[in-house]
């Protein structure tokens, strides 16, 4: 478990082979091989670890649901280590287990805020409410806004100086996982 509250902002090594390579100071000070740790949202083991660096592993269905298969050498990713039973949960309850991605389709300055829209697939939009928790590349974050095709978030400063939200593009893809909540609703329902 995770919650959204990213830890470190680290650079890529590579991604090869089914392997991500990952600089960080931070995370590696005490992760331990076969550690989840929370990458742009994505819940993955450490499989290799130096005193700066470590590696996971990347599967081909990770691959198809996240952003991570476009990640390249120098790229910045999001990092937050798996959540202590004895700690503060200090954003929201976070699986790392990525419901599909989303675009950036505007970013909008707001005072020293930014709004940002983010386009998405009705499969993940059902899930969304208005002033509910969303995970963007494994950043909790409170949904602004939500419609048929879109919906909203807002970035303080502090987020938007450290994380990879701050210098993400329009056009760009992100990572989103929806609070877990809906979905059990959804499916008691069904029965």
């Amino acid at each position: 478990m995770f919650t959204g509250i990213v830890e470190e902002c680290s650079k890529v090594k590579n991604l090869a082979n089914s392997t991500l390579s990952i600089s960080a100071l931070l995370v590696v000070e005490d992760l331990e091989i076969k550690d989840s740790i929370c990458v742009n949202g994505a819940c993955l083991t450490v499989v290799n670890k130096t005193l700066d660096s470590f590696d996971v592993d990347v599967v081909p269905e990770t691959l198809r649901r996240t952003n991570l298969g476009n990640l390249k050498y120098g790229d910045l990713v999001n990092l937050e280590r798996a959540t202590l039973v004895n700690g503060r949960l200090g954003g929201h309850i976070v699986q790392g287990h990525v419901d599909g991605t989303g675009v950036i389709e505007s970013i909008m300055p707001d005072d020293e805020a930014f709004n940002i829209s983010l386009g998405a697939s009705e499969d993940i939009l059902k899930y969304i409410v208005e002033k509910g928790f969303i995970c963007v590349d494994g950043i909790s974050l409170t949904v602004t806004y939500c419609d048929s095709r879109s919906f909203g978030i807002t970035l303080i400063p502090y987020t938007y100086e450290n994380t990879n939200l701050g210098i993400k593009k329009i056009g760009d893809t992100v990572n989103l996982e929806c609070d877990i909540l809906g979905k059990y609703i959804e499916k008691l329902f069904k029965y």
